[in-house]
């Protein structure tokens, strides 16, 4: 029989990019928490302890940056972690007067796009998240590796984790491949934590009837993974924004999420494309879909909406667009509103993915107008 491998991979909260995007988030949020209406692009750089965050923000209240760095450290590394144990550099200007006029101030009174792009979204009926099941199991993994480090000490806080799903047509079949590579501390030896791992965060992962004879498990293959986090790699934000989607299944625009409100479309857009996707392929409308926006700056409605359902569909693609345009409003104001975007809920998806998160009520995840297919 004729297999197809699909592999995606997840990183831990406490890969040096995840904590640049949580910290982005934590600040984003913190914003919200003063002013449902701030304006935030919050970029994080991380380096051992030296810690920068730059961009722009507007709001009716002063954040505390500090206790949005400190906040985020201390849950990935499961202690109290202080402002003066770091060095933290701040450089938030405001809004430039020219984005803001085009976001508030567009001639139909409604709110305006944050920028020009195209968003995507996906959802396809491998299971009841209406995700790739690779990517599931490889956020799933390092969600069960975050439990595991925070009762055994032994475990560091970065990791990675890599799944090769076989595919028979548009349906799994088994695992292929595992790969997991993990923190740990020096006089761990490397036979235990390859049985540690085996056996508290594999073996309660992995589904036993998607295992095989042909299925491999990788545990840290390049051996020893003692330095790990911002101490041995830089951390930035937004350059995980495949983890954070659909593990490489589908498009991606190539805007990333973290530290930007509502009224940047690259993040609003792609939520929104998703909470659409996933209603198709409920509905039973498709077996795969996929939804693209394109937007311009200053303009409320986007210049374009398509869908793909990849010859899965069951009405013609024109009849399931015209539902959705029936259906769904994509003009920037509705979709903040409907999806909640002005709420201080972002740092929570800022690891582990920001779709098909089963331990989190995210809006764009619920399946609320299926009545009205």
């Amino acid at each position: 029989m004729s297999y197809r491998l699909v592999t995606s991979e997840s990183v831990s909260d406490g890969h040096p990019d995840k904590i640049a995007d949580q910290i982005s988030d934590a600040v984003l949020d913190q914003a919200l928490m003063l002013d449902k209406h701030a304006r935030v692009a919050c970029e994080t750089i991380i380096k051992g302890k030296w810690i920068g965050l730059a961009g722009e923000l507007t709001a009716s209240s002063d954040i505390n940056y500090a206790d949005a760095v400190c906040s985020v450290l201390s849950e990935v590394y499961n202690r109290k972690v202080c402002a003066s144990e770091l060095e933290l550099l701040i450089h938030m200007g405001l809004q430039s007067k020219e984005i803001a006029h085009g976001v508030d101030h567009y001639r139909d009174a409604r709110i305006g796009a944050g920028d020009q792009g195209v968003m995507f979204g996906y959802a396809c009926n491998e299971n009841n998240l209406f995700m790739p099941y690779s990517v599931v199991l490889s956020h799933q993994l390092m969600q069960q590796q975050k439990r595991v480090r925070q009762s055994n000490p032994m475990l560091g806080a970065d990791a990675k984790a890599q799944v090769t799903m076989a595919y028979t047509g548009n349906q799994p079949s088994y695992v292929d491949t595992v790969l997991i590579s993990t923190q740990h501390v020096a006089e761990f030896s490397l036979s235990d934590l390859r049985a540690l791992v085996q056996n508290e965060i594999l073996d309660p992962i992995i589904p036993k009837d998607l295992i095989t004879e042909e299925t491999r498990f990788v545990i840290n293959p390049a051996g020893s993974f003692i330095e790990g986090g911002p101490d041995a790699d830089c951390g930035l934000t937004g350059r995980k924004i495949i983890v954070d989607t659909y593990g490489g299944v589908g498009h991606h625009g190539g805007g990333a999420f973290s530290g930007k409100d509502a009224t940047k479309v690259d993040r609003t857009g792609a939520y929104m494309a998703r909470y659409v996707a996933k209603h198709i392929v409920a509905a039973d409308l498709a077996e795969r879909c996929e939804v693209q926006l394109a937007y311009a700056i200053g303009k409320s409605r986007p210049v374009a909406v398509s869908i793909n359902t990849f010859g899965t569909f069951k009405i013609p693609e024109s009849m399931i667009l015209s539902k959705v345009e029936s259906i769904f409003d994509f003009s920037t104001e509705a979709m903040i509103v409907a999806l909640e975007l002005n709420q201080p809920i972002f740092r929570q998806v800022a690891a582990f993915g920001h779709f098909g998160r089963s331990d989190l009520d995210l809006p764009w995840e619920r399946l609320d107008r299926m009545e009205r297919f």
